[in-house]
């Protein structure tokens, strides 16, 4: 395509992408839905017809998307979560891509190796559409920390086995103990690669930890989320679930560390800006990449593999949830309904179709359904989730809640703001006079939202508007307490401090008080 060309492409998605996003939003409608739907009727004011590129793709906005999604998670609230995203992410991966790819197998005559592969490439999901839900409809944050988690993590187990049936259809052997070995040095090698490129540019003496503004801030972290890639690839690792390793270093050491607020600020911003720009254009192009013609023709093996997606989604959610209660909190059922309604098809999918090799006899036929599954799930599922999550009413902002969390806002920015000033008096931006006016117009703020929560907190149980929901919020900060106990315990374990006998004893007491505590 010439330049004048693509230039004259990039404007139309671009003016495209806008008014999805406005249209989207006044007719309140999944926004990447509405790309998918914009890309199948724009076709024909293209100049020419363009198409996902496969290594496009997989070489530079598959890393953006990973690393950005890793860069945001929050792995201290991955704590409380981390068995059911556990049972999702990796038996329920396994699981599903298997039952996929037999129904795939019988229903439709595919050898085992496209039909695994096919499998792998629809057990992963995409929480773009689930997330931009949540935005709107409030759910319990336990939910959300379980959608995020499951997807990132799954990611990982999507990558590694995809690349494991590559490796067998290009060796053209395969055993269960050489199978087990190759998936285990594939995991161990892409987090070795991961967290020795994250430490290294995040650590004490990493260059994080030299850089002094955003600018060149940003740079790095689209350095090491592109070079991460390639370097995994070149050394025969995944490279995705190195960029996933690299991207939690830098969300938990470096930005906590290294960064200043504002640089955090501008870092995070420009992330969420790349993310949403990459994954516009993709859900663009799959709409313009998508043949109806060919869709319509294709359609039977199209809702067969729909129909094989849900029933192992049914198997994966609600059969391993049902396990969660022996040794964990208990997944209510409407959320088992959110996170199995919430099995959308997203752009990995697409990006893993792409990279299938082109020595694959039946790889247009394994495009065609990936494509047509994922416009499937895309418009079907993502169009009649916010409906309902709304029915379900997960989590009703009452008034009492509502006022909580306006002075847990307050309370959390205006200490936000006295720890930068700290900083900007410590390295001399500031002189002590002005530092101690502004610092005390802050601490104005502290005092007020702290006497306020503390009368909340004070009150007795029958005194709180009874829609709170028996306490959920006050029963977070409580898990986090008892979390921070159970750490605590498990150090002194470990460091030989105290007695396992009593420690032990302990601990069992706080998941007992864990276990009681409401979902938040």
């Amino acid at each position: 395509m010439e330049v004048a060309q693509l230039v004259t492409v990039l404007i139309i998605l671009l003016l495209v992408a806008t008014g999805v996003a406005l249209l989207s939003r006044w007719l309140r409608m999944p926004y990447v839905a509405g790309l998918v739907l914009a890309g199948l009727a724009i076709t024909q004011l293209l100049p020419q017809r363009i198409g996902l590129d496969a290594s496009l793709v997989l070489n530079l906005f598959l890393p953006i998307l990973l690393f950005e999604a890793a860069i945001n998670t929050d792995i201290s609230r991955l704590r409380n979560t981390v068995k059911p995203i556990a049972l999702l992410a990796g038996p329920g991966v396994v699981i599903a891509a298997g039952i996929i790819a037999l129904v795939l197998k019988f229903g439709l005559g595919l050898t085992w190796i496209p039909a695994l592969l096919v499998g792998v490439i629809l057990a992963n999901t995409d929480t773009v559409s689930v997330i931009a839900v949540f935005k709107e409809v409030p759910v319990p944050s336990r939910l959300s920390t379980i959608v995020e988690g499951e997807t990132l993590f799954n990611d990982i187990l999507t990558l590694v086995l995809f690349n494991l049936v590559l490796n067998v259809n290009t060796t053209g052997s395969f055993s269960v103990l050489g199978g087990l070995q190759q998936l285990f040095v594939a995991i161990a090698g892409s987090i070795l690669v991961g967290l020795g490129l994250g430490y290294l540019s995040t650590g004490s003496t990493g260059l994080l930890a030299r850089l002094d503004d955003p600018l060149s801030s940003i740079l790095l972290t689209v350095a090491v989320a592109l070079g991460t890639f390639q370097i995994g690839q070149v050394l025969g690792v995944s490279g995705g679930v190195a960029v996933v390793v690299a991207g939690l270093i830098f969300g938990t050491i470096g930005l906590a560390s290294h960064v200043s607020a504002s640089n955090k600020l501008t870092l995070l911003s420009f992330w969420e800006c790349a993310s949403f720009a990459v994954n516009s254009f993709i859900f663009l192009l799959i709409g313009i990449e998508i043949d109806l013609i060919t869709l319509w023709q294709t359609l039977p093996a199209v809702l067969l593999a729909v129909f094989a997606c849900q029933v192992a989604r049914i198997i994966s959610v609600y059969g391993l949830l049902a396990l969660v209660r022996w040794f964990d909190r208990p997944v209510p059922w409407r959320w088992q309904h959110v996170l199995f309604f919430g099995n959308i098809k997203g752009s990995l999918s697409m990006a893993l179709a792409l990279s299938l090799p082109s020595a694959l006899a039946e790889r247009s036929q394994l495009i065609t359904l990936v494509f047509g599954t994922v416009l499937l799930s895309l418009i079907g599922q993502g169009l009649s989730l916010p409906w309902l999550v709304k029915r379900l009413h997960l989590s009703p902002l009452s008034t009492s809640r509502q006022q909580t969390e306006q002075l847990q806002a307050q309370l959390m920015t205006a200490k936000a703001a006295q720890d930068e000033l700290d900083n900007l008096l410590r390295s001399g931006v500031l002189p002590k006079a002005v530092y101690e006016e502004m610092r005390s117009a802050y601490q104005v703020r502290v005092a007020g939202a702290e006497k306020a929560l503390r009368e909340i907190y004070n009150r007795r149980p029958n005194e709180l508007d009874a829609t709170v929901g028996n306490l959920t919020k006050f029963d977070a900060i409580r898990r986090r307490l008892l979390l921070a106990e159970k750490g605590a315990l498990n150090d002194a374990i470990r460091k030989q401090i105290l007695s396992e006998e009593i420690a032990r004893s302990r601990l069992q007491k706080l998941d007992e008080q864990l276990l009681s505590l409401e979902d938040d």
